[in-house]
């Protein structure tokens, strides 16, 4: 070829897909800590959010989940210097979980909601996360869990053009209540049919036909959170397979994070870095072109 015709070519070779040479990644797994694993540590103080960035970089992780029950407040005095010491170390705040509750039966109810959520937004946007967790709540007494299904469907359906146009993602958790159960969740996001709506897949909430119920999840999440433990109907309760539900993840083309939200009673900064250290592997084990 010679030199005027390579010149011709570069337009185009220029314009062509930047994926045109490389396969197509599988799967993208992310390591996260949920910071609810040290809900003992911040609610008393012994902690603080800064502490987790740190412990983060310490252990070489991809990004945080931020509860955001022990925020002191949610003012520029607060966010903004969190904001930029993850951002200078390198630690993205990819997420925050909030408290919501969207089996609401009236108008003013669900109205409530939706401009709590769309409060809780703007947080997230100060932040730079691009994900919020939010619960579908319980049935109340005397109504069915249809009606329940569609108020949550309504308020999610509102919530997310707000979210939408701040580029956040809404994570419904399977969380008990109206989202017990895989069939339901899958429901209702279907339902509300946005790309900003997905499930918020947490590998410990179901409590029956586990693996099943988590792969029937997997094309609509959007995070996960893993446990160290599965509960039963009956109180049962057995070690989570987290080999399993790695390669499941990874099997299912997901990509996004996997925040490690540690619930038992041994004390979390003894427990959790060792446990996050094989949560952190199996990601870069499975995370395949």
């Amino acid at each position: 070829m010679q030199r005027r015709d390579l010149f011709r070519l570069m337009p185009a070779l220029a314009a062509a897909p930047w994926h045109a040479a490389e396969p197509a990644v599988r799967s993208r797994l992310r390591s996260a800590i949920c910071a609810y694993s040290f809900r003992r540590e911040l609610e008393s103080g012994a902690m603080r959010y800064d502490d987790l960035v740190r412990m983060a970089v310490d252990l070489d992780l991809d990004g945080l989940d931020l509860t955001v029950y022990w925020f002191p407040n949610t003012t520029d005095e607060f966010l903004m210097p969190l904001r930029n010491l993850a951002n200078r170390s390198g630690v993205p705040i990819y997420s925050i979980s909030i408290r919501t509750n969207m089996c609401q039966p009236t108008a003013e109810l669900q109205a409530k909601e939706v401009a709590s959520i769309r409060q809780w937004v703007d947080v997230a946007s100060k932040l730079g996360a691009g994900h919020i967790r939010v619960f579908g709540g319980d049935v109340p007494r005397g109504r069915t869990e249809d009606e329940a299904a569609d108020w949550v469907t309504e308020i999610l359906t509102a919530a997310s053009s707000y979210a939408a146009a701040h580029g956040v993602i809404l994570g419904l958790e399977n969380h008990g209540g109206i989202t017990l159960r895989a069939e339901r969740i899958i429901q209702i996001v279907k339902k509300v049919n946005s790309p900003w709506v997905g499930i918020n897949l947490d590998t410990g909430n179901f409590r029956e036909n586990f693996y099943e119920q988590i792969r029937m999840c997997l094309p609509y999440a959007v995070n996960a959170q893993f446990k160290t433990v599965m509960r039963g109907l009956k109180g049962e309760v057995e070690p989570s397979d987290w080999e399993r539900i790695v390669k499941m993840f990874a099997e299912s083309g997901y990509k996004g994070y996997l925040a490690l939200e540690y619930e038992e009673n041994r004390p979390a900064r003894e427990a959790f870095p060792p446990l996050m250290r094989k949560l952190r592997d199996l990601a870069r084990q499975h995370s395949r072109r």
